[in-house]
């Protein structure tokens, strides 16, 4: 993946994603449509309630996750500071 996805705000990464997101859910929708004919239309009706669990699963995972990984987040970036420090002090006591 380009660093170009990386450098941008938040907000426009979670445009992106929404967005990509939601143009391959676009593309999936139209084969779907397209190849559901006859008997196959039973058979793509029958894959569709199978599919939301997971889905449901996994959404219900990143939202529950969300919170730790911000704390996370926020510790190591003190235990940066922290560390930063005593290598400033460090310099300023006698050997």
């Amino acid at each position: 993946m380009s660093d170009w996805l990386l450098n941008l705000p938040v907000l426009w990464i979670a445009v992106v994603v929404f967005a990509a997101t939601y143009l391959l859910a676009a593309i999936v929708y139209l084969v779907v449509t397209s190849l559901a004919v006859d008997d196959r239309a039973r058979a793509f009706k029958a894959v569709s309630p199978g599919m939301l669990p997971p889905l449901g699963i996994l959404f219900a995972l990143l939202v529950g996750f969300r919170n730790n990984f911000d704390k996370a987040k926020l510790a190591v970036a003190s235990e940066a500071s922290a560390l930063r420090a005593v290598v400033l002090l460090a310099g300023t006591f006698p050997d």
